[in-house]
C-alpha cells in the first residue's frame, strides 16, 4: 500500500483551525458572561430606580402632611403654648424624614447610575465576541472544507475570516475598534 504525501500546509491549516476553535470557544465564555452581567446590572438598576420612586412617593407624602400642618399651625387661635409646640415637633420630624428621603433618594439614583453605566460597558464587550464567534466559525468551516477538498484557495479564505475573527476577540477585551 502506497502512503499519500501529506502536504506540509494541512499541518499548518489543522493549528490555524484549532486556535480558532478555542478562541470562539473562549469567545462564546466571555461574550455570554458580558450578556449575563448586562443582564443583572439592568435588574439590579430597575431595582434601584423602584427603590427610588418609592422613596419619592412617600417623602411626597411627607411634604403634603408638612404643609397641611404649617397651613394648620399658622391657623391656630388658640392660645395653648402646647398645641403649637406639638406642631412645631411634627413639622421638624417631617422635615427630618423628608431630608432622609431626600438622602436616600440621592444615594439610590447615584447606585443606579453606576449600575447602568456597569450595563453599558458589559454591552459595550458582549458585543465584538459576539460577532468573533460567527467570523471564527466561519473560518473553522472554510478550514475543514479546504482540508477535505485539499483547496489552498479555500483555506486562504478562512484564513482571511478567521483573522477577521481574531481581531474581534481581541477587540472584546481590549475595545480598540470603534463599532
Amino acid at each position: 500500500m502506497a502512503e499519500e504525501k501529506k502536504e506540509k500546509w494541512l499541518n499548518v491549516l489543522a493549528v490555524a483551525t484549532v486556535i480558532y476553535a478555542v478562541c470562539a470557544t473562549l469567545s462564546t465564555f466571555k461574550g455570554g458572561s458580558f450578556s449575563t452581567r448586562s443582564l443583572l446590572s439592568q435588574a439590579q438598576a430597575s431595582d434601584k430606580w423602584a427603590h427610588f420612586q418609592s422613596k419619592s412617593m412617600k417623602g411626597y407624602l411627607y411634604e403634603i402632611q408638612k404643609s397641611v400642618l404649617e397651613l394648620q399651625a399658622k391657623q391656630l387661635t388658640t392660645k395653648d403654648k402646647q398645641v403649637a409646640e406639638d406642631y412645631d415637633k411634627l413639622i421638624n420630624n417631617f422635615s427630618e424624614k423628608i431630608s432622609n428621603y431626600n438622602q436616600e433618594k440621592n444615594n439610590l439614583q447615584k447606585e443606579a447610575t453606576q449600575l447602568e453605566t456597569n450595563r453599558d460597558e458589559a454591552q459595550k464587550q458582549s458585543k465584538p465576541f459576539g460577532v468573533a464567534v460567527i467570523f471564527l466559525q466561519i473560518a473553522i468551516l472554510l478550514s475543514s472544507i479546504a482540508a477535505l477538498l485539499k483547496r489552498k484557495y479555500v483555506w486562504y479564505l478562512g484564513l482571511l475570516v478567521g483573522l477577521v475573527g481574531l481581531l474581534y476577540f481581541a477587540d472584546g477585551f481590549f475595545l480598540f475598534m470603534k463599532l
